[in-house]
């Protein structure tokens, strides 16, 4: 399972894919923070997750990385998973934009 503490994910040498969830918050919190808490955790559990980084400022963005495009699917389809995206839709997004890619190349510099 993939260290979800770690602020840099570690991933696997490529090819694998990573989705990219860029928004900008509105100015609801009830349940915001526990609902991401969970939402981490649980994509932790799923098959092909291979980690996650998040920044929040004025622009959040969190990019997960995952094993092949099933995987993804399966996550976006995941019933926990539908009902965040449901609340965050109706109380905690003004916009959000997401990116699906595959990674060709990485590299990386200092230690994990």
């Amino acid at each position: 399972m993939a260290d979800t503490d770690a602020l840099i994910a570690d991933t696997p040498e490529p090819p694998y894919y990573v989705v990219i969830f860029t928004s900008l918050r509105t100015d609801v919190d009830q349940g915001y923070d526990a609902m991401a808490r969970k939402m981490v955790a649980l994509a932790a559990e799923q098959p092909g997750f291979l980690g996650v980084e998040s920044a929040r400022e004025a622009v959040g963005i969190t990019v997960s990385y995952w094993r092949d495009t099933g995987a993804i699917r399966s996550w976006k389809a995941h019933a926990e998973h539908l009902v965040a995206q449901e609340l965050g839709r109706g109380a905690w997004y003004r916009q959000y934009a997401v990116r699906v890619a595959r990674v060709e190349r990485a590299y990386s510099f200092g230690e994990a």
